[in-house]
């Protein structure tokens, strides 16, 4: 909200404070204020001139050459290049010497043998933005009002002798998104009441508004309050000087005097008004309603709108005529022939103004405000206020009365509190007087209910207080932050540290940018079909009513679909070795449960290499083995009390049959490992790749093991080396399995280190050779215990898994 220090005058006395001091107060109770942006500071002898001469310059095609009285003895002879320059303006003038916005310094110079002695501005050289500037002055040199004085300071016609507050508005002040509000919160800081000027309409009593306009809502929740005031025999033409000036201040550009008073009293007041045509409405019936599947509406730009039921529109009773709260139409907007004018104030249901806005892109001051609420005891006097200016500015008059629908009637909120509940909440000790002074700075009525017990009366500008906690926020601020006192907290100190889940996260990490994987972070939201590939679980899935995209529409399942496009991303950009893990939370829907449930998880992809090529070799590709050794050895590291087990698995989504297998731990499947599916790899452009991922959460519940120290064996192991022609369907983990139950309590080590298919081997057999260590840390091994034990894993692999011992 951009607050002119000048128009702020208007309504409380600043004499005692500057501009900088004013904003430092503001945000010293609650409202931040950005900036303060001082107009014209830098700019120096620049003048109002009279353009008494103008003549086309021989051989150019666009230059001017002009005479000018600029309060002196002689007038000046100036070359200008604005298209718009004519003899009689009263324009703005630099002289030889000034200094324009930018720090550009103007001399006496000649243009193609003509003398020029300064320069005919425009408003971009004074420092005005574009977006500000008149239609009719975009393009060329501004043009003052007939009564300026030539010679005089150019400052004041320009309202450059004032300054602008940037006032930063959290959504919950939106009361101060109006100039009305914005005094009220200043004269409860300097303890003064706002005066504001009153207000003179004048009506017509020969017709009422209700003979020549009907209004009907059709759903008064969609539009509580709608009310409409019809100005005849207007002319449009130019805003007066002051009225562009404000606006200009405020951000916005001057139009024509119509639409400029809706700005201005929107400004004033925080309430959005419309002007329509009224001859161009095509009825006398005004029906605001929902608008119907692919209804259509050409706006004020242009643009020929779509619109849903989502929409609200303003009708003639049968064809949309504006979006409400949003933009006009360009079948009933103000033009140069408008004789009669259909003024609309109202109050629109804030969701279906912030949905219309997004849905379409058509952010907007009315419609913004619209969004955060409006003050509803203004609707009115805003709509009064406007009408008698387009009468006054536009030479109209008032029709008697004004067409309205109204479901809700302003009335005050009203708030029980007590003192003793204001000051255990600061920690003040501010007496009832006090407390009763700074609600009536607020310009809130404040009555005893017993000793020491309030009502507070808050007015309907005020629609963000409803609650205790509201009005202590309130006396805080007016008393002053840096008056509470300052307190230490109180009780035991507990020292921090981290949670079990905590440490095994950040031990994870460690350990897999410690084997060559680097981290990465993707969005928790993906499309439907990525969500669902690579799940652990099938569970509905969890879509987001508004999403940003397609792309970002529901809740992940799984970790590796996110990995996977990076891992693309990375080959795209000629990083043909890729080793990337996430730890993150993964969604699911759980029968029964409002709730999702979330869990974390650990995830990898892996293409390449790990290892560098070097003058000894290209290094080894990735493949199973590799990603499963760095599995078992980081599960190893965690201490689990029950053993991890790898099953084949072809049942995955997304993987590859013959090269996936699960992760389980105490029976139960808590993750897998892989190659995915060349199919899956192609879509990426990736080559052989190879994942995994895991329930984290189910290794921190896990039981783990103590961890002890124990000193080096001070006696010798032995060990034992076992060659078995087995059937090829017999796995790895089967035969673990067995030699671990029947290995005896001297067992430390099982080592495969040997495996071989092919000639000399029958079909569907495979040889598997292990090597078996034995220790015992506190004696010598005895041999006969050594082979007792061995012969006992001999047998047990006969008769479980008929094997072959070769």
């Amino acid at each position: 909200m951009l607050v002119s220090y000048n128009w702020l005058k208007e309504y409380v006395n600043l004499d005692q404070l500057t501009p900088a001091e004013l904003a430092d107060k503001i945000t010293l109770t609650g409202i931040e204020v950005e900036d303060v942006i001082s107009q014209g500071g830098n700019l120096t002898k620049i003048v109002v001139g009279e353009v008494l001469t103008e003549e086309k310059m021989e051989g150019s095609d666009h230059l001017h050459i002009t005479t000018v009285n600029v309060g002196e003895e002689e007038p000046y002879q100036i070359v200008c290049g604005a298209p718009n320059v004519a003899a009689g303006q009263k324009v703005i003038v630099a002289l030889p010497g000034a200094r324009l916005a930018g720090g550009l310094k103007i001399k006496k110079s000649k243009l193609r043998g003509h003398v020029s002695n300064g320069m005919i501005c425009s408003l971009q050289e004074l420092g005005f933005s574009d977006s500000v500037i008149p239609k009719k002055f975009a393009d060329g040199i501004y043009v003052l009002p007939e009564d300026a004085e030539p010679g005089e300071e150019v400052r004041s016609y320009l309202g450059m002798d004032d300054a602008v507050l940037d006032l930063s508005i959290t959504p919950n002040r939106a009361d101060a998104l109006s100039m009305r509000g914005v005094a009220y919160e200043v004269g409860a800081i300097l303890n003064q009441t706002p005066s504001f000027p009153e207000l003179e309409l004048k009506e017509t009593s020969d017709k009422q508004a209700g003979d020549l306009v009907s209004i009907a809502v059709e759903d008064e929740k969609d539009a509580p309050v709608y009310k409409m005031r019809i100005i005849e025999g207007v002319t449009v033409k130019e805003s007066p000087l002051w009225l562009q000036q404000k606006l200009m201040k405020a951000g916005i550009r001057p139009i024509d005097n119509l639409v400029d008073i809706t700005n201005y009293v929107m400004l004033e007041y925080g309430q959005p008004l419309h002007a329509f045509d009224y001859d161009k409405l095509g009825s006398k019936e005004i029906l605001v309603r929902r608008a119907k599947e692919d209804e259509k509406l050409v706006t004020l730009d242009g643009t020929e709108r779509t619109l849903s039921p989502e929409n609200l529109v303003i009708t003639n009773g049968s064809e949309p005529i504006a979006l409400a709260g949003v933009m006009g139409g360009e079948n009933s907007h103000i033009t140069d022939t408008t004789t009669t004018v259909a003024l609309e104030a109202a109050l629109f249901e804030s969701t279906l103004i912030r949905k219309t806005a997004q849905q379409l892109n058509l952010r907007s001051e009315s419609s913004s405000r619209f969004e955060k609420g409006i003050n509803v005891a203004a609707i009115q006097q805003a709509a009064d206020h406007a009408a008698a200016l387009m009468a006054e500015l536009g030479g109209g008059r008032v029709v008697e009365g004004t067409v309205s629908q109204e479901a809700i009637q302003p009335e005050d909120t009203r708030i029980h509190i007590t003192v003793e509940k204001i000051n255990r909440s600061l920690g003040t000790k501010l007496t009832e007087k006090e407390v009763t002074e700074i609600i009536e700075r607020l310009g809130f009525g404040s009555k005893q209910i017993t000793d020491g017990e309030l009502e507070v009366s808050v007015p309907p500008r005020r629609w963000d207080m409803s609650i205790q906690a509201d009005v202590i926020e309130e006396v805080a601020r007016i008393y002053g932050y840096h008056r509470i006192p300052a307190t230490l907290p109180s009780g035991d100190t507990t020292l921090g540290e981290l949670s079990d889940a905590q440490r095994l996260d950040r031990h994870t990490r460690r350990f897999l940018e410690g084997s060559g994987l680097s981290q990465a972070i993707t969005y928790s939201l993906t499309t439907t079909e990525k969500a669902n590939r690579f799940a652990l679980r099938d569970t509905p899935d969890t879509h987001l009513d508004w999403p940003m995209s397609e792309e970002h529409k529901t809740l992940r399942k799984s970790l590796i679909s996110g990995l996977l496009d990076s891992a693309g991303y990375n080959r795209a950009r000629s990083m043909k070795d890729v080793a990337l893990y996430e730890t993150g939370r993964v969604f699911f829907q759980e029968e029964g449960q409002v709730l999702l449930a979330e869990e974390e998880h650990v995830a990898a992809v892996l293409t390449g290499s790990l290892e560098q090529d070097s003058w000894l070799g290209d290094g080894a590709q990735v493949d199973f083995f590799t990603v499963k050794g760095i599995l078992e050895e980081l599960f190893a590291s965690y201490g689990l009390k029950e053993a991890i087990v790898f099953k084949a698995d072809s049942t995955q989504d997304g993987m590859h049959p013959g090269r996936t297998a699960a992760i389980e731990l105490n029976g139960k499947t808590i993750g897998f490992v892989g190659q995915i599916h060349p199919l899956a790899a192609k879509e990426h452009d990736l080559d052989e790749t190879y994942v995994f991922e895991f329930n984290l959460d189910a290794v921190v519940e896990a039981e783990k093991e103590p961890l002890l120290y124990s000193a080096i064996p001070k006696y010798p192991g032995t060990s034992r080396d076992i060659a078995l022609l087995v059937d090829e369907e017999v796995t790895h983990q089967q035969v673990l399995t067995v030699i671990e139950e029947n290995g005896g309590k001297w067992l430390r080590e099982i080592r495969l280190f040997d495996l071989y298919q092919g000639e000399s081997i029958q079909e569907g057999k495979k040889s598997l050779a292990y090597s078996l260590a034995y220790l015992n840390p506190e004696a010598t091994l005895v041999e006969e215990d050594v082979n007792k034990a061995f012969e006992k894993v001999k047998e047990a692999l006969v008769s479980q898994l008929n094997v072959e011992i070769r």
